[in-house]
């Protein structure tokens, strides 16, 4: 699928062709002249050209308009990969609608496209960073409306980011015309016609549902209506989820969790995002308690292997005691070893085979993508537990937790020292526990650490089944790094050097189009408007006296 040339309708032509199912800027212009025209001069104060700009500038009427047009594009992206691990996906997780332009305004610059690039929304940022509450962790605590929220904010930052860039296209095809230049003018027109949209895919983080199926549905719902084409839900019990890189996490039996899959899918189906992506979390690893024994109808069916993993001991006929929960297996009795908590417990070990099971029983009953979490970034393990599932499905694909709570410098370094070690290399001068050290940074073993890390992701994709890559909460963690240190030179003894050396030169240097902030705040869009809705009467911001001229 071209990514230009995709309209949520399904109609070719790019971003003209949502509205009045026409494919060009001009036609589109001339469609409007002639409703205005109908109107026998009660609508002659209204420009025909102005009106196309503004519905071009605001291409997604609804959240569901997004959620298709997104979903579409992460079907194609998906059979793209099946034919081609090396173009997996990848996304920055953003905890603001701002941070989420931001990263996309840089991959138009940077890269021409967004093409393979999301936008991946964290449960763990909204609880972090905009609950009500204040600042919590990631254990369902957060308002579950918190979530569709941030969702609206972030694609209403997107569009906007839209209607600014289209509205510079404007003034230039203006300045065009004024001029006479006839071949830039169409070159203008040409690239409005064709133009690629800010609004990308968003992979959203539903957590385990907020409740039971129902709540479940419910908040699928208002997320799917906010825009998110792609859900993610995992297997820990609700009113007990924990971080997937915390301890004390509790799965519940797969008829649990695959009731929830189905209820985001009818959410889907409900509201006719027909192509709506669910991403099943199995948080199985390292989880080592259930709040729950299953039910098991037959032998070998779902339930009985959930139930196989609990850590029980045999008991004999007498040997029951008061309150004892006891299961019946292949003729014997077993006392599943239960906490005063009155969770039980799985076997130690057992972690990747209820991963394979979680993962292929998901695949099976509607799920689109997996995510395993993992506690460290190896590809071996990961690939272990793929090759597993992809034994009985062979096209599962996984979504990958690229996690900032993973040491990456010491795992990776650690892992080249453990592989010179096996092949027999000299390690005599490094202390693995300590290599994370800066004393190791110029060494050879550093150098193919970092070179591993650099090609993780593709090597991964390739070798792992993993078609998107994700890293949860980037921007928690650059936000406090700059802050920092901006904090340390403003407020020492370089003062306003500071802020201009570290910031606003390197804005300027870079291109960062956030320089201009009144711009990239609406302020010349909000001109535009002025200028449609009052004339030469207009009030304008924008005017020689506009401080944002000394920056070109």
């Amino acid at each position: 699928m071209d990514r230009l040339n995709y309209s949520p309708d399904g109609l070719a032509g790019g971003m003209s062709a949502r509205v009045g199912g026409t494919s060009s800027y001009q036609e589109h212009t001339a469609k409007v002249a002639a409703l205005i025209e109908s109107k026998r001069g009660t609508w002659d104060g209204i420009s025909a050209e102005s009106v196309a700009r503004m519905r071009l500038q605001n291409r997604f009427q609804t959240g569901l308009d997004i959620a298709r047009y997104t979903a579409a594009i992460m079907r194609a992206d998906m059979a793209a990969y099946d034919k081609d691990p090396s173009q997996y996906t990848q996304s920055l997780g953003a905890w603001h609608g701002f941070v989420a332009q931001q990263e996309m305004i840089a991959v138009k610059k940077h890269f021409g496209t967004t093409q393979r690039r999301y936008i991946y929304l964290s449960g763990w940022m909204v609880a972090a960073l905009r609950s009500e509450f204040g600042p919590l962790p990631d254990q369902s605590m957060h308002e579950k409306t918190s979530v569709p929220a941030l969702i609206k904010e972030i694609y209403t930052f997107l569009r906007q980011a839209d209607a600014r860039e289209l509205g510079m296209l404007f003034r230039e095809l203006d300045a065009a015309r004024k001029a006479g230049d006839r071949a830039k003018a169409a070159e203008l027109q040409s690239r409005v016609d064709n133009y690629q949209t800010h609004v990308v895919p968003i992979i959203a983080d539903i957590d385990a549902g907020f409740g039971n199926a129902e709540a479940t549905y419910l908040l699928a719902k208002k997320m799917i209506e906010a825009g998110a084409c792609a859900l993610q839900i995992e297997n820990q019990v609700s009113d007990e989820k924990q971080c997937g890189h915390q301890d004390g996490k509790v799965t519940v039996p797969h008829d649990d969790f695959l009731a929830k899959v189905r209820a985001v899918r009818y959410a889907f189906l409900e509201l006719g995002v027909e192509d709506g992506v669910i991403v099943t979390r199995t948080d199985s690893l390292g989880a080592g308690l259930t709040k729950q024994i299953a039910v098991s109808r037959t032998p070998g069916d779902l339930g009985d292997q959930y139930n196989s993993f609990l850590d029980c001991e045999e008991v004999a006929p007498g040997d029951q005691r008061n309150g004892d929960v006891l299961i019946n297996r292949n003729g014997k009795l077993l006392r599943p070893k239960r906490l005063p908590s009155n969770l039980y417990q799985f076997r130690p070990g057992t972690g990747a085979d209820r991963c394979v099971l979680d993962s292929i029983a998901s695949l099976q009953n509607g799920a689109d993508l997996l995510w395993i979490e993992t506690e460290k970034p190896h590809i071996g393990q990961i690939a272990s537990m793929m090759d597993r599932v992809r034994e009985v499905i062979p096209n599962a694909k996984l979504v990958y937790n690229n996690s900032p709570s993973f040491n990456w410098t010491l795992n990776f370094r650690q892992q080249v020292f453990d592989a010179w070690e096996k092949e027999g290399k000299s390690v005599a001068e490094y202390d693995r526990a300590k290599l994370m050290s800066a004393e190791y940074d110029a060494t050879p073993l550093a150098a193919e650490a970092d070179e591993r890390i650099r090609t993780f992701q593709a090597d991964a994709s390739k070798r792992a089944g993993i078609f998107h890559h994700l890293i949860t909460l980037p921007t928690y963690h650059t936000e406090a790094l700059v802050v920092d240190n901006l904090s340390k030179e403003y407020f020492g003894s370089q003062g306003m050097l500071g802020y201009v050396l570290n910031v606003q030169r390197k804005e300027i240097r870079q291109g960062i189009a956030c320089v201009k902030h009144q711009n990239m705040a609406g302020s010349d869009i909000g001109d535009d408007h002025k200028d449609y809705f009052a004339g030469e009467a207009a009030l304008k911001a924008g005017g020689a006296h506009n401080t944002m001229n000394q920056f070109g």
